[in-house]
């Protein structure tokens, strides 16, 4: 499936990681069998800026790794459907994520792994979020959630250490 990745950069990152970034966008689609073609906007940035975004539209007043707004209610296991898609571009928009890259290095330093896994990790965890998976709880649908994460980090070859 063609889906378009669109990647803005507020803050510079190192060189090939906003491609991994899409390749884990495309996996995590392709693995959640979305079967029409999509559009996810991913903005990289730094604390400040997504502190901000916490604030206005969580009112959470502390920064985060990243945070997922999807363009519909969706449940785990649901898909987009044809009829959701823009007409003149034949896609449907299925959300924005926004990474702070800043709070993404200092988990991979703190967890011993690359800021590409790290990366490739919210990207994928963002993507759940926009398809309806949730975690609010510590219940059984984190725990299909991190299972989801784990098999389609697996597919792109990257796995704990």
């Amino acid at each position: 499936m063609e889906h378009q990745i669109w990647v803005e950069e507020e803050v510079p990152a190192p060189a090939g990681l906003a491609a991994r970034l899409e390749e884990a966008v495309n996996a995590a689609l392709d693995a959640e069998g979305v079967d029409v073609p999509c559009v996810v906007e991913v903005c990289l940035t730094d604390d400040e800026a997504i502190h901000q975004t916490n604030l206005e539209m969580r009112g959470v007043d502390r920064p985060t790794d990243v945070l997922s707004f999807p363009m519909f209610e969706l449940q785990p296991g649901e898909k987009p459907r044809a009829e959701w898609a823009d007409p003149d571009t034949d896609r449907v928009l299925l959300g924005d994520m926004m990474i702070s890259l800043e709070r993404a290095r200092a988990q991979a330093e703190e967890y011993g792994h690359s800021l590409e896994r790290e990366i490739c990790y919210l990207a994928v965890h963002s993507v759940l979020h926009l398809l309806g998976y949730d975690h609010l709880d510590e219940g059984p649908m984190k725990q299909q959630m991190r299972a989801r994460e784990e098999a389609i980090l697996g597919r792109l070859g990257i796995v704990r250490t």
